[in-house]
């Protein structure tokens, strides 16, 4: 399959809903062909250090292919479209038949989603996400509303993999595992790794607060 390309500094997953603004001309041209044709275009992670224009450096390989599901059309040829991402795939070769970036890609499909394995890891993963948002807060100071997690494994996957607070190579990581029992047990270890550091984070501030306390309970200034 030819898919357009549009390298983001993000990482896009299967489920996710995504806005974008295109404003460049080669990226209308490509939004407009998808339009016309009713086919996505794939989202990947742009390398590290790189930019738009550097399109001699190979993407990452694994990336998820977008739908448009909306799109608002500005006077002067800008967009503004709404995304949500589909399918995974894995580019075989680059193509530079258009003013975009495109790729020869074949399908890089999500498994073992229903496997015992990977209902016992989405268990062990749902208390963990749980913390790790409460943690969120506690640190924010403020309320972070959540939803009630999904059951089925597959969705409960990439729903952590979204709301992870982590570098881009984190993600492109947990988006290149093969299959979701995979990609539960580093969540797992993720989501431990991260509540361990904001519980540290805010036991120091904790204890620097107390330490630099005056009699009266105020907080000194360093």
């Amino acid at each position: 399959m030819d898919l357009p390309l549009f390298p983001l500094n993000l990482v896009f997953f299967p489920g996710q809903v995504l806005p974008l603004h295109i404003f460049e001309p080669r990226y209308r041209e490509m939004i407009n062909h998808c339009l016309d044709t009713r086919n996505p275009f794939g989202i990947i992670l742009l390398p590290e250090g790189a930019s738009m224009e550097d399109s001699e450096l190979p993407p990452h390989t694994i990336g998820t292919a977008a739908r448009i599901v909306g799109v608002e059309r500005l006077d002067d040829g800008r967009m503004n479209i709404t995304t949500i991402g589909t399918k995974r795939f894995k580019v075989q070769k680059l193509l530079r038949r258009h003013s975009y970036l495109s790729a020869e890609v074949r399908h890089y499909p999500v498994i073992n989603g229903n496997t015992k394995l990977a209902m016992d890891l989405a268990q062990k993963v749902r208390p963990r996400i749980l913390s790790y948002v409460n943690a969120i807060a506690s640190a924010s100071r403020s309320t972070l509303p959540l939803n009630k997690l999904p059951e089925d494994p597959t969705s409960l996957a990439f729903l952590v993999a979204m709301a992870l607070q982590v570098e881009n190579e984190d993600k492109q990581k947990l988006l290149s595992l093969p299959s979701i029992p995979d990609i539960l047990a580093h969540e797992n270890y993720m989501l431990w790794r991260e509540v361990s550091l904001l519980e540290h984070m805010l036991q120091t501030h904790a204890v620097v607060e107390e330490q630099t306390a005056g009699p009266t309970g105020w907080v000194f200034p360093n």
